[in-house]
Parts: C-alpha cells; structure tokens; sequence
C-alpha cells in the first residue's frame, strides 16, 4: 500500500496523500511541526512589539488534536496584546503566502483575555482545542 495515490487528468498527473494508510498521521505531524502554520506564523509575528501571547484556534487546532474533519481552508490566529493593526496584517498576508492559505487574525486585550469566561466567543475558544505559538523576541 503506497502513501500517495496517482490519477491521469489529460497531459497531467494528479497526486494525492492517501490518508487511508497507518502513516498518514506521523507523516502529517512531522510536516505540519517542520513546515506547517505552528512554524510558519510565529516566522512573521515575531518581532512586532505589543504581542502578548499567540494562539491557533478553530478547524486546524482541531485537526492537530485529532478531530476529524475536512481540512482547514484558512488558518485562525489569536493574537492577545496590543500589537499594530499594519504590522500584523502584512504578516498574515505573508503568512498565508507562504502556507498556501489565508490567515485570518483576531486581536483582543489583555484585558479581555483575563476575562475570557465572561465573553462567549472566547469562553468557546478556550474550551476547544489551541495551539499556542511561540514568538521569538528580536534582538535589540
């Protein structure tokens, strides 16, 4: 049984990951750890002043913790802090450039963190699966 699986479409060969095989999932975690948005996104956001902490949330974080689904078309991002609005958008816009897919970031106070039970939209997210980022801190 082969990892990959092949189909003729006219001129072209299409190749597709067999998901179906028993290392499928290792493969899939040792990519996403080398080359995946957990590696790619922190590349871009660190360095921008006023980041707190970083999270991945939504559809890829459940895919990493083993939830079955389709696979992400976007990426969610958390940002808590307070960071500048041009500087994290240009490196989403990298970010997803890179990844193939469009990163979608959401920002909230510290503050509001803090206080995350108290808001719903952050009291679902912390009780389903995150991926916490670690951000480099640029030398001065």
């Amino acid at each position: 049984m082969g990892l990959a699986s092949t189909e003729k479409r006219g001129q072209s060969v299409e190749v597709r990951v067999r998901a179906d095989t028993p290392a499928f999932r290792p493969l899939a975690e040792l990519l996403a750890l080398t080359y995946g948005p957990a590696v790619v996104i922190p590349q871009h956001l660190s360095g921008i002043s006023g980041i707190d902490q970083a999270f991945i949330y939504g559809s890829w974080a459940a895919r990493r913790a083993g939830e079955p689904g389709d696979a992400p078309a976007d990426i969610d991002v958390l940002l808590v802090g307070n960071p500048p609005r041009g500087a994290v958008n240009e490196a989403a816009r990298l970010a997803g450039t890179s990844l193939g897919r469009e990163v979608n970031v959401r920002i909230v106070s510290t503050a509001a963190w803090e206080a995350a039970s108290t808001d719903p939209f952050l009291r679902t997210l912390t009780e389903r699966p995150i991926v916490s980022l670690e951000l480099r801190e640029e030398n001065p």
